[in-house]
């Protein structure tokens, strides 16, 4: 039993069983219970010294179950956490790096902080469409999301105003 608990293989299905559990307690709206097991499954994967990618896949969940639950405050500095973890294991090019920045984002407008989600949004928006295409579903949800910031925001001039209406309707 000794030599079956401590492989290395056991440690790979133990992720994945809580993984899986985590994403079905998320998916079955049992946001709860997914954070015990999210935040079981982060702490298994630092411990047994994951790749960095899997790590930052698992806080990205993290921060959307801290999400769903009310927690905005604790989904922003997660979801800080992985898009500057993404930025520096891909860059700023990289598909997932853009999506922890649309995701970023989508929190800071969810809490009414405009100003930070448009200076976040601006340059990934750019880097967005130029790699990912203008019609690729990141970037169309990226432009989404500034222009809807641009919107709440008491401070916005006539000409924001009209540059955010025209790109909601593109």
């Amino acid at each position: 039993w000794k030599t079956y608990v401590n492989r290395p293989e056991t440690d790979e299905l133990r992720r994945l069983a809580m993984s899986v559990l985590g994403n079905g307690l998320f998916a079955a709206n049992r946001d709860e219970d997914a954070l015990i097991v999210v935040e079981a499954e982060l702490a298994l994967r630092q411990r047994l010294g994951d790749s960095e990618s899997n790590i930052l896949m698992t806080q990205g969940n993290l921060a959307s179950t801290y999400s769903r639950i009310g927690r905005l405050e604790e989904a922003v500095r997660t979801e800080r956490d992985v898009y500057s973890g993404w930025v520096k294991l891909h860059g700023e090019e990289h598909e997932q790096t853009l999506r922890a920045a649309l995701n970023c984002a989508s929190t800071l407008v969810r809490l009414k902080r405009l100003e930070e989600a448009k200076t976040l949004l601006r340059k990934p928006v750019r880097v967005a469409r130029r790699v990912l295409g203008e019609n690729d579903e990141v970037t169309l949800k990226m432009r989404s999301s500034y222009a809807d910031a641009v919107c709440r925001d008491t401070g916005a001039t006539l000409d924001d105003l009209r540059e955010a209406v025209t790109t909601l309707e593109d």
